[in-house]
């Protein structure tokens, strides 16, 4: 359950960040010649790539502390890896002195591309300590700096992700009562002290015990900002399953973090987000537009105070939403509040849509699905066959989710969650042959990682070791994906960023925990967090 170890001074002792404020950088193509045009083709490209690595080289130089500071190896052990973001990585590391466990979050200056990721940096670490020993905040002990990164010691959590547990289901409105009463008083906290989050979701949540769902505490302070009442903000930031509408529209404060923490109750009562889409575009279109299902089949056992919370909570006009202390107050979330004990179906929580990683996914998992043996497969065509009540050769998610009630015990759960979510809702409501054996019989295949490289041959024809766009587009066709889908889906499994998919990459989207939120992939997805949207207007 963490550790129990007394915070660090070093803290104290950090620069005031108003120090920082006047520190420019010269524009990367403020170099006194306008004679663009005297350059074209691969040398205009070369001089591009130059100016890039002047730029990265000034950038890695910046002290983000302001200060110079001891190795951080001269106290502290780094061990395992805990979790790894578009950034850098969050290591186990062992005070050398105490013997006391801590988080050790590295954050690579060679990933910084503007002034705005330092000022980032920077920001995250004061807030962090302007808010350390708040109640449910992740408290920072220590911070550092070294050549190749910037290290944040932090309380360890050892629970793991909210997302995690959300993905088990089985979630009670009295158990999401509990939950969102310490989500919303955390937003209540920090915007009491002028500190507006700007990234919240149920990745930003770590459990001190995993046993215990309520042991939250809340971290990633790097979208975060100070502010005061009236200031106005226009950076489009967040992460796009939970980013608020007037987000968009580049003209918000703090009440989008409560529209974020309505998107967390409605994915906790229902199992899918209420915004969703195959791409940015489309998703933020949704968002802008405003209209959510509360009346469908999975919203029958929730009851209308829930609904009423919600609608509240997402109110399009900021203006009219819910303030974090009138959130406190409604009926359904507060002490011995209205909020029922009946579980929600876990069940619903799996019909969801596919995001475009999920359709790269479903594609390789058909090629695993190619190599079995008749032999692998003949007991599942009999329970597709028993399923396939009318002999279509597809069955309606109605009647997966009927057979799946009666076969349950023939599949581990993972492999449920995993049917459901190949299943191609984008146009239709059914699942055929080869996507029904494609989630259950490969499921237990893909934790074998050497089972996973004659998929990952499949889309990589020349051997070079990656998957490109240009290789993806020979299967564009065949899977009825758009030229944009493309991109998109190089975009949210490339983790280190350098265009291409490598098999690591490739492995960790195929072996993700997206079971039962098969339109959220974690960092490796659409919901990573951005600081400017893609032109969607």
């Amino acid at each position: 359950m963490g550790n129990q170890c007394q915070n660090g001074t070093y803290g104290n002792k950090y620069s005031n960040y108003n120090q920082f404020q006047n520190e420019r950088l010269a524009s990367r193509y403020d170099d006194g010649d306008n004679n663009e045009d005297c350059y074209s083709g691969s040398s205009r490209s070369s001089i591009a790539d130059l100016m890039q690595q002047g730029l990265r080289r000034t950038l890695t130089s910046i002290s983000v502390l302001g200060q110079k500071t001891p190795n951080v190896t001269e106290h502290y052990t780094l061990g395992r890896k805990l979790g790894e973001g578009k950034y850098g990585t969050t290591y186990l590391c062992t005070e050398i002195s105490t013997g006391c466990q801590y988080a050790c979050k590295s954050i690579l200056k060679k990933k910084f591309v503007n002034m705005q990721d330092i000022e980032d940096v920077r920001r995250e670490i004061q807030i962090m300590h302007y808010l350390s020993g708040q109640k449910n905040i992740v408290t920072i002990k220590d911070a550092y700096e070294d050549g190749e990164a910037v290290h944040i010691i932090m309380e360890l959590c050892e629970g793991g992700e909210l997302y995690h547990q959300i993905t088990k289901g089985n979630y009670s409105e009295q158990k999401a009562a509990e939950l969102m009463r310490i989500i919303v008083g955390i937003i209540e906290n920090c915007h009491s002290l002028g500190v507006m989050h700007r990234d919240l979701k149920p990745e930003n949540f770590l459990l001190q015990d995993k046993d215990d769902d309520l042991s939250i505490k809340v971290i990633d302070f790097g979208l975060s900002v100070f502010f005061k009442p009236g200031d106005v903000f226009t950076e489009v930031v967040g992460s796009p399953y939970y980013i608020a509408p007037e987000v968009l529209h580049k003209h918000y404060g703090p009440e989008a973090d409560i529209w974020t923490a309505g998107v967390i109750l409605y994915v906790l009562l229902s199992g899918v987000p209420p915004f969703w889409a195959d791409t940015r575009r489309g998703l933020y279109d949704k968002v802008r537009d405003g209209h959510f299902d509360l009346e469908s089949e999975k919203w029958h056992g929730i009851s209308d105070s829930a609904k009423d919370l919600i609608r509240k909570m997402l109110c399009p006009c900021p203006s009219e939403r819910l303030k974090a202390h009138e959130v406190l107050k409604h009926p359904w979330i507060c002490y011995n509040g209205v909020a029922t004990d009946q579980t929600v179906d876990p069940t619903a929580s799996c019909l969801n849509k596919s995001s475009a990683t999920n359709k790269l996914k479903k594609l390789a998992l058909q090629v695993i699905a190619q190599q079995l043996s008749e032999k692998e497969t003949t007991s599942l065509r009999e329970m597709f066959k028993a399923m396939d009540t009318e002999s279509r050769s597809v069955i309606t998610l109605g009647e997966l989710k009927e057979g799946l009630r009666r076969c349950c015990s023939v599949f581990k759960r993972t492999g449920i969650n995993g049917l459901i979510e190949v299943a191609d809702s984008d146009t239709t409501t059914s699942v055929n042959w080869e996507e029904f054996i494609a989630a259950t019989e490969t499921v237990s295949k893909i934790e074998d990682k050497e089972l996973l490289m004659p998929a990952f041959t499949y889309f990589d024809k020349d051997g070079s070791g990656y998957i490109t766009v240009d290789k993806l587009q020979k299967h564009r066709v065949e899977q009825d994906m758009e030229d944009s889908f493309l991109e998109e889906i190089i975009l949210e499994v490339d983790l280190n960023n350098d265009g291409q998919t490598n098999y690591s990459e490739f492995v960790a989207m195929m072996q993700s925990n997206s079971s039962a939120l098969g339109w959220q992939t974690r960092e490796s997805s659409m919901n990573v967090p951005l600081r400017e949207a893609p032109e969607v207007y």
